[in-house]
């Protein structure tokens, strides 16, 4: 598998991870869902944050 096979693989895993999360979200009760969408926003940040910087910001 080359390298891009292998980035485009793992980027279509973690956006299944992703929906899945989302699925679990909408089914819970409105108030548990607006603190775990502020959770799972608060990992995206950090992600964010850890990935790699271009240089170009």
């Amino acid at each position: 598998m080359s390298f891009d096979a292998a980035n485009a693989a793992d980027a279509g895993a973690r956006r299944e991870d992703l929906l899945s999360t989302l699925e679990v979200i909408e089914e819970q009760p409105l108030a548990e869902r607006a603190t775990a969408y502020a959770a799972l926003h608060d990992e995206l940040a950090r992600r964010l944050d850890a990935g790699p910087r271009d240089g170009s910001a």
